[in-house]
Formats: C-alpha cells, sequence, structure tokens
C-alpha cells in the first residue's frame, strides 16, 4: 500500500481527534491551531515541519519521525518521545508547556529549548550535547547519566542536576543557578 504523501500544505484550526492525520510523509508542512491530544501520530513522517499553537498532550509517536520539526506555542503534556523514531530525530521548542515528557535515551544533539516549560521531563540517558535551554523552567527535571557536555544552561532555572551522575564538561551555567549542581551536598551558598 502507498502511502500518502504532502508537501508544502497548511492545517488550520483541523481537530485531528475528528480527522486523524493519514500515515505518510508530511514535509515542510505547517499546522497552525490544530488539536492532536490523545491522537495517534505512530509511524507518521513530518519532515521539516512547523507546528504553531498546538496541543499535542498524550500523543502517541511510536516510530514518528521528526527531522527538522519546529514546535511554538505548543502545548506537549506526557509526550513519549523516546517512542519516535531515531533516525534524524531534530526538533526545537519555543514558549512550549513540555511537562511531563519523555526524552529518555534520545540523541538530540544541538537541540534548542526556548522560553519553554520542561517541569518533570525526564532526560535519563539523553544526549543533550551542545543543547541549548534558553530561559527554560526545569523543575523536577529528571537529569540520569545524561550527556549535557557544552549544553548551555545560563539563562534556564530550577534545574538540579548531579555532576557525579552526568557528563557536564565544558557546559554552561549562571553564577546564581549554580545551586543547582551543589544541592545534593546540602550545603548553604550566600
Amino acid at each position: 500500500m502507498e502511502e500518502i504523501s504532502f508537501e508544502n500544505k497548511t492545517f488550520e484550526k483541523t481537530d485531528l481527534k475528528a480527522e486523524p492525520l493519514k500515515k505518510g510523509y508530511y514535509e515542510n508542512c505547517k499546522f497552525n491551531n490544530c488539536d492532536f491530544a490523545n491522537t495517534n501520530l505512530s509511524e507518521i513522517k513530518f519532515i521539516e515541519c512547523s507546528f504553531t499553537n498546538c496541543n499535542l498532550s498524550l500523543v502517541s509517536v511510536v516510530k514518528t519521525v521528526f527531522t527538522d520539526a519546529i514546535f511554538k506555542d505548543c502545548k506537549m503534556l506526557g509526550v513519549r518521545f523516546d517512542d519516535c523514531s531515531t533516525f534524524g530525530l531534530s526538533f526545537s521548542f519555543e514558549n512550549c508547556s513540555v511537562k511531563h515528557t519523555s526524552f529518555y535515551k534520545t540523541k538530540i544533539r544541538n537541540t534548542i529549548f526556548k522560553n519553554t516549560q520542561l517541569q518533570e521531563a525526564d532526560f535519563t540517558e539523553a544526549d543533550l550535547t551542545s543543547a541549548v535551554f534558553n530561559n527554560c523552567d526545569l523543575l523536577d527535571a529528571k537529569f540520569d547519566h545524561t550527556l549535557l557536555e557544552k549544553a548551555d544552561f545560563r539563562s534556564s532555572f530550577n534545574y538540579f542536576i548531579d555532576p557525579e551522575k552526568n557528563k557536564i564538561k565544558k557546559a554552561k551555567f549562571s553564577l546564581e543557578q549554580v545551586v543547582g549542581l551543589l544541592s545534593k551536598y546540602d550545603i548553604i551558598v550566600e
């Protein structure tokens, strides 16, 4: 069976619960104000697509391809990015709510998270080399055996990263938030 292919198509204010996306290739497509909540996006390929002001909470993304995807002003609660296809996995997030999500063991180098809420996100064993966390709230985000070399946390806050359990060589932190690296020692920094 031949897969559906869409190029340069704009999907506007679409309720994808009522009309699910067909499996196939979506290249350079724009999804604006679409409701994907609780839908199945498994095995769909999104290449250079943008998602703006969309609700992607609790979507199923088993073997889904996201290559150079842009998420802006999106709500993405409970998404299991660790279920995605690893081939070409790359995306960026701006002004998004990406709470309770899993990036477990994902290789997402150079990912940009800008003004994004990442509370309780799981980055266990992920490769976040050179990732940028620009003004992100990382309250209760989990970093365990995570590769954070050259990552930039200078403008982010509420993170707790154990330098003994994570690789942080050449990572950047602000002096004000460096306490997030020392919290396990129960010391007072003034």
